[in-house]
């Protein structure tokens, strides 16, 4: 197997990373391996037998390293959602008894396999707010094992001290888990500052063609290690087919993230001179809260931003069925761009007084910008204003 240099840019990696050179029977393009039996020669390790539920067959060890050379990291596992990356990594890294830290404004899933589960497993957890150093040590616990926060936040967009994050885990010895689903490798790498462990939802960005669900976890050759162990006996492996769409996907990344950063940051800026538009949530904004600690720690802002308009629910429903561009739907990341109300999608699952605390009124709107031409884009958008 050939790898690019170890300088290589981030679109020379997307393209040949984790490629083997040449490829089987002379093949450009790595094939699906769709077989679940495979010789195993005497000696073997149970979980280095080639089996498709072990992650260990060519298509899934294939993409595995790909998705390791993106996010520069010593290794990587590929999962059957991002659902499975996050719960596969908290029953490796959690016994029972153990306590995490985790941010207050999670992904819904998240979010609710956490209060609704932690429990009957044995653990516990403290949500703390990301932006306040200060009062994390206030939170931890003599058991707590971990500290889980997102990039980006979803839905309002907010960028958590992070060095912080990976500061105060070291000093007490906790493992630093982030999603960095929002950001993707593009604009920011977990590891590079030092993360323990980074998970996706491959789904959405990673993926970027809204045609499969998966996950990736990512960290070093020992921990990601022991969360294929686990992953191995829970089952949640990907399909080799859906590992060869995500591996084409990923060819792509760099050019499609750029695009959906320069959109979002285009319509974010119109959104927020608009008078009918009560609250833009976007880093790149010089208005947003967290946009000189992001402009200093992310290669670029994103293709997500969430809204309020100043007419209320009405006027968001409005809106969404005013747009002809966006499609209204949940997920995110694809190439195509998305408006939904999280209150009634991602976050559904929350309490109505916890969504409200974090800021997830049933009005707010969150926009997954793709990567149409960004002029159209603001068009649409101000066409639709208007009928409100």
């Amino acid at each position: 197997m050939a790898h690019p240099s170890d300088d290589a840019r981030f679109d020379t990696l997307a393209v040949h990373g984790g490629e083997r050179r040449p490829g089987p029977e002379g093949s450009l393009v790595f094939p699906i391996y769709q077989g679940t039996v495979y010789t195993v020669e005497p000696g073997t390790h149970y979980h280095d037998i080639k089996y498709i539920r072990l992650n260990s067959t060519p298509s899934q060890v294939y993409l595995q390293d790909k998705l390791a050379a993106l996010e520069g990291a010593e290794a990587a596992l590929a999962t059957a959602s991002g659902m499975a990356a996050l719960t596969t990594v908290l029953h490796t890294m959690l016994r029972s008894g153990d306590h995490v830290l985790a941010s207050e404004c999670l992904y819904g899933g998240s979010f609710d396999f956490l209060t609704q589960n932690a429990e009957a497993l044995g653990w516990s957890y403290t949500f703390v707010d990301p932006q306040r150093p200060d009062t994390w040590a206030a939170a931890r616990r003599p058991n707590t094992r971990m500290f889980l926060v997102e990039t980006l936040t979803n839905p309002m967009i907010r960028v958590a001290r992070l060095h912080d994050v990976v500061a105060f885990a070291r000093q007490e010895g906790l493992t630093s888990v982030i999603d960095n689903t929002f950001a993707s490798p593009v604009n920011f790498r977990p590891l590079s500052i030092g993360f323990d462990l980074v998970f996706h939802s491959a789904t959405k960005y990673l993926n970027g063609h809204s045609d499969l669900v998966a996950g990736a976890v990512a960290g070093s050759a020992e921990l990601v290690d022991r969360v294929r162990h686990t992953l191995n006996l829970y089952g949640g492996s990907l399909d080799p087919h859906a590992a060869f769409l995500l591996a084409r996907g990923l060819k792509t990344l760099g050019l499609r993230v750029r695009a959906q950063n320069h959109n979002a940051m285009t319509l974010a800026r119109f959104l927020a001179e608009h008078p009918k538009v009560a609250e833009v949530h976007y880093p790149g904004l010089t208005t947003h809260p967290d946009h000189e600690h992001a402009a200093r720690l992310l290669s670029g802002f994103g293709g997500m931003l969430s809204m309020r308009l100043a007419g209320g629910v009405d006027a968001a429903q409005a809106l969404t069925e005013a747009l002809r561009i966006p499609y209204s739907a949940p997920s995110l990341g694809g190439v195509e761009s998305l408006i939904t109300r999280p209150a009634l999608t991602s976050h559904a699952g929350m309490r109505a007084e916890d969504r409200e605390r974090i800021g997830i009124t049933d009005d707010l709107l969150r926009v997954s910008v793709g990567i149409e031409d960004a002029a159209d884009l603001t068009e649409d958008f101000e066409a639709a204003l208007r009928k409100l």
